[in-house]
């Protein structure tokens, strides 16, 4: 039988047919196993509920045959004061059993999304460029509570069924075996229906979770800043409003289904139930005139009757129940399975505070294929799924950076320039060659290390829907109020926070959108001085910015660059033409290098870009 970890990767259709095996079972215990011990006293409190169920049935049968009859008041008050008794008992261990439940379904559920968001987010980066956020959140909230689901309703249903069904047989048989037998020869008929009707609920469960996941992700998409302005700038809010209809009406239609699916099998167990106990009573009361029973055990077994057939339907259900939470449970193993390419060895080292020396040794790269970057139940129904190599994006750099150095890249779109600046925090791992800092290869050292040691400015950087303070902190959680204006003023931005009212504590809105461009560059520049890294990339950090909002940023990136290596992306080539180093590059090759001035002595491809894109803006400056 596959197994769940040899399922990955995964197409829809083995995600579909996939089956709880041993493997996935022992899996789902681990889950379970920090709380064998509340497991334990929880399945303890369903026992003595299920136990304390029977005397109220026994005690009834003894008050009609034996107590009435006799006139025995003393006997009535006592088997009444234990009815009561009973039923008060029954109801503090349903409060323990409560607590229990709660305490383990809660912590497993705690569990699985702390384990689902430490491995998403360990996934690389080439996994968030494909997969929808909607669908993800959707994955570690409704996929994680259905696991927990069936861990602890479903458990507690089948267990406390089963204690019930045993011991009411039991109790049944003690009294009169032939009517016993009698209400046990339709039980098969509870079972026979569960299989196709829990096969279709299974399915109708599958398409629920995936029409929800597709609603949330075009809720997630839309409803954030970015996607709100794009919809009322085309004025497409009636189109969005119809694509949504139609996925809320395919999630209304499965609802609508489902419960009548169910709903109708419950009538037809509760019609055979009903069935099994008119013949209880037919043949008890029949028993009852020729005198082979007491009235009070025909009473019994009547009140008993009852107590077989809703566990049978019960069990019947849970079932229907553990299929459609396996369901879940395969969600969620499908994202713990995505494999992680970029790991830390085993030996990894911790980087010192490099020098800053950047070295390209023969250094080939290209995209992983789509197989090893994807879980395709997470991707939109039209995506496709190639393992075929993609062709080489950087090929044969080699080339060093010495420590101090500020390094222009340089080429046409599509050359690789930002390929290269991806692998040097190791975003992705190149695939032949090295790339070392200093003396480290990249793969060698700890992520962690290596990613403190280098500082990042993007055109459009991201900044959290939380305070200015707060995001700056996430470059040093520990850092002073001295320290955080210190860096605002080098990234002359401090002016602009005094003046707000709430200061460092002003927030900067869903990602930044309360900011201008120039504010948020300049706080992103903040936040990099504030992690003080060895170096720095700027990745068109001003290509977006107005002249005075450019000179703002150039003045902050200055203080910035000072005593650190700098690889620079910049399309506006006048903004580095002091640099130390200019490489260009062209489909993946270096073509030339040097400074601006060698560079335009060439003739080459450089100084092909520079004439055709900076002689025309200098000329009217």
């Amino acid at each position: 039988m596959m197994t769940m970890h040899s399922l990955w990767p995964r197409d829809r259709d083995s995600v579909k047919d996939a089956k709880l095996d041993r493997e996935s079972a022992a899996r789902i215990w681990r889950f379970a196993s920090p709380y064998r011990g509340m497991i334990l006293g929880f399945l303890l409190t369903v026992v003595a509920q299920a136990l304390l169920g029977l005397l109220p049935p026994l005690l009834f049968g003894r008050i009609i045959g034996d107590v009435i009859p006799d006139k025995n008041e003393g006997l009535l008050g006592w088997y009444a004061f234990l009815i009561v008794a009973a039923a008060i008992a029954s109801g503090a261990v349903a409060l323990f059993e409560r607590y229990w439940s709660s305490r383990i379904g809660e912590g497993v559920i705690y569990d699985l999304r702390t384990q689902l968001f430490d491995h998403v987010q360990r996934l690389p980066l080439a996994f968030f460029t494909r997969t929808q956020t909607g669908t993800l959140t959707n994955r570690l909230n409704s996929d994680v509570i259905g696991a927990q689901r069936a861990l602890t309703a479903t458990l507690g249903t089948v267990v406390s069924n089963v204690i019930v069904l045993v011991t009411t047989v039991i109790a049944m048989v003690a009294i009169e075996w032939r009517l016993t037998l009698l209400a046990l020869v339709i039980t098969p008929l509870f079972v026979a229906p569960y299989r196709r009707i829990g096969q279709m609920l299974q399915n109708l469960t599958r398409n629920s979770m995936d029409y929800n996941a597709q609603m949330n992700s075009t809720m997630t998409e839309r409803f954030n800043v970015s996607g709100a302005l794009l919809v009322k700038l085309f004025g497409r809010q009636d189109d969005e409003t119809r694509v949504f209809s139609e996925r809320a009406a395919s999630v209304r239609d499965i609802g609508i289904r489902s419960a009548l699916l169910t709903r109708g099998f419950m009538i037809m167990l509760t019609l055979l139930g009903a069935i099994g106990t008119a013949l209880v009573y037919g043949l008890g009361g029949y028993f009852a005139i020729q005198e082979d029973i007491s009235t009070g055990d025909l009473v019994a077994l009547a009140l008993l009757v009852g107590r077989v057939y809703q566990p049978l339907t019960g069990l019947t259900n849970a079932r229907i129940d553990v299929l459609t939470a396996l369901v879940s449970f395969d969600r969620v193993f499908e994202v713990l399975d995505a494999p992680s390419p970029l790991v830390d060895r085993p030996d990894a080292k911790v980087l010192p505070r490099p020098e800053g020396r950047i070295t390209f040794d023969d250094v080939t790269f290209r995209y992983p294929d789509s197989t090893e970057t994807i879980i395709p139940s997470l991707e939109t129904q039209s995506s496709t799924v190639s393992d075929e190599d993609s062709p080489p994006v950087i090929r044969n750099l080699s080339v060093t950076i010495e420590p101090g150095q500020l390094v222009a890249l340089v080429g046409p779109s599509g050359a690789g320039k930002t390929t290269i600046t991806n692998l040097v925090p190791r975003l992705y791992d190149v695939t032949r060659g090295s790339l070392r800092i200093d003396d480290y290869d990249v793969r060698d050292v700890t992520q962690d290390s290596l990613r403190q040691s280098i500082g990042v400015v993007v055109q459009d950087p991201h900044l959290f829907h939380e305070s200015i303070r707060d995001n700056l902190l996430y470059a040093q959680p520990d850092a002073s109020e001295d320290d955080l204006i210190r860096v605002c003023k080098a990234a002359q931005i401090w002016e602009t926070i005094s003046k707000l009212p709430g200061g460092l504590d002003t927030m900067v809105g869903e990602r930044g959108y309360r900011m201008s461009g120039g504010e948020k560059q300049r706080l992103s520049i903040a936040r990099m001085l504030l992690k003080d890294p060895a170096i720095v990339i700027l990745d068109e950090a001003t290509s977006a910015l107005d002249s005075e909002n450019e000179s703002l940023v150039q003045q902050a990136l200055a203080k910035a660059l000072e005593g650190r290596t700098a690889l620079v992306i910049a399309h506006r080539l006048s903004t580095i033409t002091d640099a130390d180093l200019i490489l260009v590059l062209d489909e993946g090759l270096l073509v030339e290098q040097g400074t601006h001035d060698a560079l335009m002595l060439n003739d080459g491809l450089y100084s092909e870009l520079y004439n055709t894109l900076v002689r025309s803006d200098l000329e009217p400056a």
